[in-house]
């Protein structure tokens, strides 16, 4: 294999680890949101991205599948997901979620992380055996000519030699970026997002400030919902759909987190960004078998050198 192939590989698998990452980035992101402000380790984030991708295969098809949007009918069924997910996550947390965390969960063992562990497995596994019973074991994606289309982009070096960049990878990865920065516009600039990051750095002290912990809370774990929805209406226009795809990609979510630095919204994209670099790079020499081998090869090689994330803990926490 000549020089010419080798970049040629190197390239294209570059361009596809920047589309990739950007949409781990905002499944990180929407996992920071309830990790970073909560405290809470999300067992069931994603599983959220499962119900959000298969909610967006029936938008997509079923009620918006007149032709009515064209090509962007599967990004209108994905933001379309964004209310019911929201909406979802409120509930779970007023139900469920509430009762471990926040100020009542300072009168628990470890401060209700035990519970909270089992609590966000429990509906976990309720949400992956549901969809399995409900909607079968066979895999769904949209059928869209934007998942098999490409844009070309010519090497200089050579009149053969070209990078192709998937239409359906690359509108999705636009929208990924846009949506994340406005969550960190949203956490950074808000009266919102000065009352959550009061209930993340200190929840007692926010309580005597008049911020509502509990509600902050809500607000929290329903936008980590509804992003996660968000990516997963992105993620099924190319690739396929079946009640267990949470559990491949939770490990993604946990690792870009602590890559990024625990606590950091920003962190979380960035760290998202470089396992999606790193998964579609270590096909140049590892097998596809072997993607989650070299992540986590990676992760362990980064927090070597600085245990910290690459965003560090002294970054805003929220």
């Amino acid at each position: 294999m000549n020089a010419a192939v080798l970049v040629e590989q190197a390239l294209q698998a570059l361009a596809a680890g920047l589309l990739v990452g950007c949409v781990y980035g905002l499944l990180c992101v929407g996992l920071a949101f309830i990790f970073g402000i909560m405290r809470v380790i999300n067992f069931a984030q994603g599983d959220f991205m499962m119900v959000g991708m298969y909610l967006a295969f029936w938008l997509a098809t079923h009620v918006l599948g007149n032709g009515m949007f064209g090509a962007a009918t599967p990004f209108v069924a994905a933001a379309l997901t964004v209310p019911v997910l929201f909406a979802a996550g409120a509930a779970l947390h007023r139900l469920l979620i509430a009762r471990t965390t926040g100020l009542r969960a300072a009168g628990l063992s470890a401060e209700g992380h035990q519970a909270q562990l089992i609590l966000t497995l429990g509906m976990a596994l309720v949400l992956q055996n549901g969809g399995l019973l409900l909607l079968g074991s066979s895999p769904y994606s949209i059928v869209t000519p934007l998942s098999s289309s490409a844009w070309e982009l010519p090497l200089l070096y050579d009149d053969f030699s070209a990078v192709f960049v998937n239409h359906a990878r690359a509108i999705a990865a636009v929208l990924s970026l846009a949506v994340a920065f406005g969550l960190f516009r949203l956490v950074g600039s808000t009266r919102l997002g000065k009352s959550l990051r009061a209930a993340a750095d200190n929840p007692e002290a926010a309580t005597y400030m008049g911020i509502d912990v509990d509600r902050a809370h809500r607000i929290a774990f329903a936008i980590g919902t509804a992003v996660a929805g968000l990516a997963g209406g992105f993620i099924v226009t190319y690739y396929p759909v079946q009640p267990f795809v949470g559990v491949d990609f939770i490990i993604i979510m946990y690792a870009g987190v602590v890559l990024g630095g625990m606590g950091s919204i920003t962190g979380a994209f960035w760290g998202g960004m470089v396992i999606g670099l790193v998964q579609q790079l270590s096909t140049l020499v590892l097998p596809l078998q072997l993607q989650n081998a070299a992540i986590f090869a990676a992760f362990v090689l980064i927090l070597l050198f600085r245990p910290q994330g690459l965003f560090g803990r002294n970054v805003e926490r929220a």
